[in-house]
């Protein structure tokens, strides 16, 4: 395989597990540290898509998440597109661990019959977020321009708005679509601290919820 291609995959694989961490499920710190030698070690000179899925677990709930790296031309799609068939057959994966929440990390965009089916799935309380190849290159959180976020657990939340006296829609708004909501998995009703650098004050703190 192309080095190019062994370096991408090394890239966007890096950028998942660093984002599942940020989301506080469990990565070991080799894999945090993995270089690219490192990977090419584990997965080859010819990794193949399959062999990259992962499943990690949150430390304080156990809740469970997977991640798909699907190989679209290899399942037959002459478009190179990730369509329905492949979504079921990564749903009937969740159902038998009894996972509720899955990544999947595409190429290129969904068919439209597959963005369709994802609505379906979600109906039926299993979520399976898309992010592409290109927007896994680089970690954005760690952007000089990126703001440190923090989401807040509901006891904070709760804390929060009590000693503000405020409503969490009066507080300014993040969209769920935002590229640092969808890092962090973040759903509508979240809050999120970010904490700024501040040439008077040291750090400026402002808070957003997420709609």
């Amino acid at each position: 395989m192309d080095d190019e291609v062994v370096t991408k995959l090394y890239r966007v694989r890096k950028t998942v597990l660093q984002m599942l961490n940020d989301r506080g499920y469990l990565v070991l710190d080799e894999e945090l540290s993995q270089t690219k030698d490192d990977f090419r070690e584990k997965f080859g000179d010819d990794p193949k898509k399959d062999d990259l899925t992962m499943s990690k677990k949150k430390s304080d709930s156990g809740e469970q998440i997977l991640v798909f790296f699907p190989d679209a031309k290899s399942d037959g799609s002459s478009s190179g597109k990730v369509g329905v068939k492949q979504i079921k057959e990564y749903v009937e994966v969740m159902k038998r661990g009894d996972i509720r929440r899955a990544i999947m990390v595409v190429t290129d965009n969904l068919t439209p019959f597959a963005k369709s089916c994802l609505g379906e799935i979600a109906s039926k309380g299993y979520t399976i977020e898309v992010f592409q190849e290109s927007e896994l290159l680089v970690n954005i959180s760690h952007h000089v321009l990126v703001p440190k976020h923090y989401v807040l657990s509901n006891e904070d939340k709760k804390a929060l708005l009590e000693r503000y006296t405020v409503k969490e829609t009066q507080l300014p708004r993040m969209q769920v679509s935002d590229p640092i909501a969808r890092y962090f998995g973040l759903t509508r009703g979240q809050v999120v601290r970010i904490v700024r650098p501040s040439e008077t004050a040291g750090r400026y703190v402002t808070y957003r919820y997420v709609v």
